[in-house]
């Protein structure tokens, strides 16, 4: 019996932890590894045309998941390419365990053709990087960056030559149980009851809920029930609090919309629920503050706290609620409620008037059709720039639907490659890329994977020739709009060139039938809306610096901002206020 080479101990490893694929692109260095994984049918290689795209959809199947996924790259350029990608994920915290290969091991030092020091280049997107320089060092290492990266939820990084890799695995090696899931974090009997006294002397409560709550949404509602508050939420919480919340005041943040940015600045006390919020201009600096996080290391980051509370916000607030007496005083919340019904009634006018003869079309109007069409469990990828204003303010949560996007590194080109790996973990799940002409033109190459695998992922095209948000930041700082003009071909006609389905969406009338179109298509299909570029969002608070910076550039300017179904769910909630 042939003896088992440290390629193939490395993906026995993978496949103990529950790794099902490793994205990639194949080179030299890496070909012990690929030619292994060929060999077993535990796991399977996912051919990307970009390595990119291999760590941005190991991000997502590991955030859709919640389990450990995988990406490698060949040595040198191929595995720098999958850098931005790993820094997504580790400012996701998602677990991905990525496999740099590298040159062959006796040339390290020299200057060698492809020579980079990948455990170096990746220790800052990383919370594991490390270099096997001996096969004496496998499993070990492998199993020391799976628990990196499970344990503290992010990416661990195995730098790997290649010659290595085909070496015979060292003799009785040793092999541990691994780590595959995080336990629950419960806050000290001190924290929670110095919280308590803090809910208790407080008048005026407000939540404000980030990725965190996952899990959570129960607890949450039950608690602004018990003090009565207003909860806000940023664009990571969305997904996890808006929906079936009686208490939602919107979004606050440069995306933001409703009264949330009023609620937490207005409230006596306000509690940040699972957030790393980065926005610390739309704190604010003369309420007390408190903040729940599992991550101590996010506790006190962005604004002065007058509380750091180390835990997860499900098993804290569940410590909390029996020592918490009920308020029975509402007047903060209602009134917080009718302020962000009153605001999302007043920005729906601008969406709504003659939106259907609109043309080009207006981007609200295509993300308001896509929230009613598409699939009650789906999946949107949303691409970094004015994508992002329209997810957060027309999908629809519900606690099925998923929204994942570069919420935190603000990467262009996220979307197509994060539905690649979300379309992997479940084939018959609808998955919705929202990209941008510019994010998509980036790495458009990685439609070809989508026809290769007949991945049926729907991606939305929304084309506006230009690099919308960068104009509207242009435009803040009192800057021309320079460099953010696209010359587009008709993407519809490369979709079906590379023989997907493929259409050209010019008049509103025809938006919804395309759409509907498309979902009903069983593989790959892209549908491209031809949207205005003078659609722009405004935050939810103005500075006179922005004022300044629009005058100066603009003259005059139409800033449309609906909000979709939201405001009926305001309105829901309006009729929820006891009369008295």
């Amino acid at each position: 019996m042939a003896k088992q080479t440290v390629a193939e101990q490395f993906i026995d490893i993978l496949v103990r932890a529950g790794v099902r694929r490793l994205y990639g692109v194949v080179g030299d260095s890496l070909n012990p590894v690929v030619d292994a994984i060929r060999r077993t049918s535990a796991l399977d290689w996912i051919q990307v045309r970009h390595e990119e795209t291999a760590a941005f959809a190991a991000g997502a199947e590991a955030q859709l998941t919640a389990k450990l996924a995988a990406c490698a790259g060949s040595c040198g350029p191929g595995n720098l390419h999958l850098i931005n990608g790993l820094y997504d994920a580790h400012r996701s915290m998602a677990p991905v365990l990525a496999l740099a290969s590298h040159i062959p091991s006796s040339e390290i030092g020299t200057n060698y053709f492809q020579e980079t020091h990948p455990d170096r280049l990746f220790s800052e997107c990383s919370h594991y990087s490390e270099l096997i320089s001996s096969t004496k060092q496998m499993p070990r290492v492998v199993q020391t960056a799976i628990q990196h990266a499970v344990g503290q939820s992010g990416v661990a990084v195995v730098s790997l030559p290649g010659d290595l890799a085909a070496e015979p695995a060292p003799e009785r090696a040793i092999e541990h149980a691994l780590v595959t899931s995080r336990p629950s974090v419960r806050p000290g009997d001190d924290e929670i009851d110095a919280l308590a006294r803090m809910v208790d002397e407080a008048g005026k409560v407000t939540l404000f809920c980030g990725s965190g709550t996952a899990g959570a949404h129960a607890e949450v509602m039950e608690f602004a029930e018990r003090v009565k508050s207003p909860v806000g939420h940023a664009l990571r919480g969305k997904e996890w609090i808006q929906y079936d919340n009686p208490y939602d005041v919107g979004m606050s943040g440069l995306l933001g919309y409703g009264a949330a940015y009023e609620a937490t600045h207005e409230c006596d006390l306000l509690i940040l629920l699972g957030t790393d919020f980065p926005y610390s201009a739309f704190l604010p600096d003369d309420v007390r503050i408190v903040q729940v996080d599992v991550r101590p290391e996010h506790l006190g980051r962005r604004t002065k706290l007058d509380l750091a509370v180390w835990g997860d916000v499900r098993e804290t607030l569940r410590c909390l609620l029996p020592k918490v007496r009920e308020k029975n005083n509402r007047r903060f919340l209602d009134r917080m409620l009718k302020k962000h019904a009153e605001a999302l009634e007043g920005v729906v006018k601008a969406y709504t008037r003659k939106v259907e003869k609109h043309v080009p079309i207006h981007p609200e109007y295509v993300a308001s059709v896509l929230d009613e069409e598409a699939a009650d469990d789906a999946v949107f990828t949303v691409d970094t720039g004015m994508c992002n204003v329209w997810a957060a303010r027309y999908l629809t949560p519900n606690g099925r639907r998923r929204v994942i996007g570069s919420f935190s590194h603000g990467s262009m080109a996220n979307a197509l490659p994060q539905a690649i790996g979300a379309q992997f973990t479940d084939r018959g799940r609808q998955i919705v890329s929202m990209s941008g002409d510019g994010g998509f033109s980036m790495l458009m190459g990685d439609f070809l994977t989508l026809v290769q695998y007949d991945l049926p992922v729907k991606v939305v095209l929304f084309n506006n020739s230009s690099l919308g948000m960068v104009e509207l930041e242009m435009m803040v700082s009192g800057l021309p709009a320079y460099g953010t003009t696209n010359r587009n071909p008709d993407f519809s006609a490369i979709a079906r060139a590379a023989g997907a389905y493929g259409v050209r969406v010019e008049k509103p009338k025809q938006l919804r039938g395309a759409l509907r179109e498309a979902f009903r298509h069983k593989g790959p299909a892209l549908v491209d809306v031809v949207t205005d570029p003078n659609a722009l969002s405004i935050p939810p608070k103005i500075s006179a610096e922005m004022v300044s910076g629009f005058a100066l550039s603009a003259g005059k300017i139409v800033l449309d901002g609906g909000v979709g179904r939201m405001v009926q769910m305001a309105r829901s909630n309006l009729r929820n206020i006891p009369r008295v």
